[in-house]
């Protein structure tokens, strides 16, 4: 009897994944819970394991493509066993909800696995917004007498609540937009490119305004040598978070230089305790208690904005940032504040290699309230972030290095470093930041 492999939902608010690369191909043997094909979402990359010891009879989701939680990726059986051309196990993705909260149709569905993959733009349909909805998952019924103009309105209209959210912030009346969506709803990519467009403007002196979509300035010329691939999803992700926040946050920075020398003196004194407990003890676990302790005393630092209202976040989460040959990803170490050095190192070190073996869970990346970036372990001075919405904050740590000071008005060598905080004014004023990292280049020049 054959099994399907389906696409999992990695985590709530998940409502499609992409298939990154199948680990094994068609013929192949595979036990139970071995990886069997890794995919990528809005949340976290992760190698799937089979749901079964067998043979993979057959691969219904080509690398690349997109579809919606629990569409059949993929079958598996036993070595020569027949899948039948019209199975009932064919691909089909699970009813989505809609706007508000009923079952779409089967023909609505299916149409929404009919744009699965990319579209015309380069972009995956039905991009997750976030919400437990794909971008292009709402299906709206017809009235009689109502013209195409109403109805695309309509449709557009009943955006996700992700793009309704952006369009809010941005004062855009999506009723205005045509969208490449399905029957035109104005999907994310649409409304962020709309914002793209209209914050370049037309030129000053222009004796026209620009094309219809904007300018564009072509990456290469015909003949040039070029070699061109297409991006790839977590890639594609990162760019559109980091430009969504650009777009959002008033982004501010302070730049702090701190003298390291009691936490070298401390790692010193405690090395052979993390030795024998396996761990490495970096400068990052001390910076990152610190941010937790400083972070519980200055809450707006901790907060988030939604519209006009501050959420005050009762729980310090902090991400750190992990580069990985593929992208970059921000797991979060939670009730960071309640956890001793210990407890923090091993939590890092935890997360950092779980993340280069695609092996985190959603859980792990969500919940978030601060993140931490570490560009000097790579030799960077410094940087300035950006920040990870909807946090209203983000460190950069530059690199730790011996330098020559004035220590007493004698010359002296100590290691130092600079912690660059990155805010956004909208929320957090010029002296509150510097006041909350005050209190960390205090805490961690006098570490005890």
């Amino acid at each position: 009897m054959p099994t399907n492999v389906v696409m999992p939902q990695m985590g709530e608010s998940v409502a499609e994944g992409t298939v990154v690369r199948w680990i094994k191909k068609v013929g192949d043997a595979v036990d139970r819970d071995e990886p069997l094909f890794e995919i990528s979402t809005d949340k976290v990359d992760a190698e799937i394991p089979s749901p079964a010891a067998g043979v993979l009879l057959e691969i219904r989701v080509k690398e690349g493509e997109t579809v919606p939680i629990d569409s059949v990726v993929g079958i598996l059986g036993q070595a020569g066993e027949q899948v039948a051309a019209d199975d009932a196990r064919r691909a089909t993705p699970a009813a989505a909800p809609q706007a508000d909260g009923t079952a779409a149709s089967p023909q609505s569905s299916a149409q929404g696995q009919n744009t699965a993959g990319t579209d015309v733009s380069g972009q995956p349909a039905g991009g997750s917004n976030g919400s437990g909805q794909t971008d292009e998952q709402t299906s709206d019924a017809t009235p009689a007498g109502s013209s195409d103009d109403d109805v695309a309105a309509r449709r557009r209209q009943k955006s996700s609540p992700l793009v309704r959210k952006i369009a809010a912030e941005h004062d855009v009346n999506l009723s205005g937009l045509q969208g490449s969506g399905v029957s035109g709803r104005v999907t994310k990519q649409d409304i962020l490119k709309h914002l793209d467009d209209r914050d370049r403007g037309p030129v000053a002196g222009a004796a026209s305004p620009p094309a219809a979509g904007g300018l564009r300035i072509a990456a290469y010329q015909p003949g040039e040598a070029v070699d061109v691939v297409p991006m790839p999803v977590m890639r594609r992700k990162i760019a559109e978070h980091m430009v969504y926040s650009r777009r959002t946050s008033a982004h501010v920075h302070s730049v702090f230089e701190v003298d390291f020398s009691s936490v070298a003196a401390a790692r010193q004194a405690q090395k052979a305790d993390f030795d024998a407990a396996g761990l490495k003890l970096t400068y990052l676990a001390f910076i990152t208690k610190a941010i937790a302790d400083a972070l519980r005393a200055v809450p707006i630092v901790n907060a988030a904005l939604d519209g006009d209202n501050i959420v005050y976040k009762k729980d310090v989460n902090v991400g750190i940032a992990v580069a990985l040959d593929w992208g970059l990803i921000v797991p979060v170490v939670p009730r960071t504040d309640e956890k001793s050095l210990l407890g923090i190192a091993r939590a890092i070190a935890d997360l950092a290699a779980r993340a280069r073996a695609k092996q985190l869970k959603p859980e792990d990346v969500q919940g978030g309230t601060f993140t931490i970036t570490n560009p000097g372990s790579f030799g960077t001075l410094f940087g300035m972030p950006i920040i990870n919405q909807p946090q209203v904050a983000i460190l950069a740590v530059g690199t730790i290095e011996k330098r020559v000071v004035v220590v007493d008005d004698m010359i002296a060598v100590r290691p130092r470093g600079y912690l660059t905080l990155g805010y956004d004014h909208r929320l957090v004023d010029g002296a509150v930041a510097d006041q909350f990292m005050s209190r960390v280049k205090t805490a961690l020049e006098h570490w005890t």
